[in-house]
């Protein structure tokens, strides 16, 4: 599969974009690839993308095993460094372990990119559970409970250009349909939150709330994510909207001293789910 065009970077065919080229071409669902796949993923020359291999192998951008290349450590180190700095993430952690801590669900930070989210941070979770998610991992937007929550507040150029892109069906539970798909945008808009039964992958459902600027557009998206047996979403709604909300004051907000752990040990609400907020400065 070729890198989507709404992920190619638009400068040319400098050795710098062929190289960045070859980078994305690396994903969650194929993190080894051989020259032969490379190749067929970016459209460039096989003697091309055979020297720019080389070339991040000794820069340690790459590792080689055998036939098959894959990223390497130093672009995992760069990675991780750049999750530490960023300003979104810091601010909202304090409010994410507390929403996890409070609901037991797998929650998430993401942002929107072309047509993907990205995840920022990922909280909980266990090795048996079925949620394929990683911080810096991407899932397409139109089928997931962030990248809708963000949909519904973005551009008409931008959403033109995703279902232009068409809406293929994941499971059997895509919204593949554009106009049903805008119908579903526009409840989010209503209700403030979106959801994904099951949309993505099967067994696994998702609520998000959008994180939105002093403009509107939505920046970001909170998600909470498990098995449908083991998490009711119409009871994570309010602590979600409660951690939006909070994690939005400390992002927009001047001043802002962040969140205060519970002084007791959180009490179930009338929907029997535990939830204490974090209070704040």
């Amino acid at each position: 599969m070729a890198v989507p065009a709404a992920s190619r970077p638009d400068i040319g065919s400098s050795m710098l974009a062929r190289a960045a080229l070859i980078l994305y071409s690396f994903n969650t669902s194929t993190p080894e690839l051989s020259l032969m796949d490379v190749v067929r993923r970016t459209g460039l020359p096989r003697s091309s993308v055979h020297r720019i291999l080389d070339q991040l192998v000794q820069l340690k951008g790459l590792e080689r095993t055998g036939a098959k290349y894959r990223l390497g450590l130093r672009l995992i180190e760069l990675g991780a460094l750049a999750t530490h700095q960023n300003w979104l993430r810091d601010a909202s952690l304090p409010y994410l372990h507390h929403l996890h801590s409070s609901t037991g669900a797998l929650v998430h930070l993401s942002i929107l990119d072309g047509h993907e989210i990205v995840y920022l941070e990922k909280i909980g979770g266990s090795p048996d559970n079925r949620i394929p998610s990683r911080l810096g991992g991407r899932q397409p937007a139109y089928c997931t409970s962030a990248g809708k929550a963000m949909l519904s507040f973005a551009d008409e150029d931008e959403l033109d250009e995703i279902l232009k892109a068409g809406l293929p069906a994941r499971t059997p539970f895509t919204i593949t349909d554009p106009h049903a798909f805008r119908r579903e945008l526009a409840q989010i808009r209503e209700r403030g939150v979106a959801f994904d039964r099951e949309e993505n992958y099967r067994g696994i459902v998702c609520v998000a709330a959008p994180l939105r600027d002093a403009t509107g557009r939505a920046i970001a998206a909170i998600s909470l994510a498990g098995a449908p047996s083991r998490i009711k979403l119409q009871a994570l709604i309010p602590p979600l909207l409660v951690t939006a909300r909070q994690t939005r004051h400390a992002l927009f907000v001047p001043g802002h001293r962040g969140p205060v752990p519970p002084a007791e040990p959180p009490r179930p609400d009338r929907a029997g789910q535990v939830w204490s907020g974090p209070r704040m400065r």
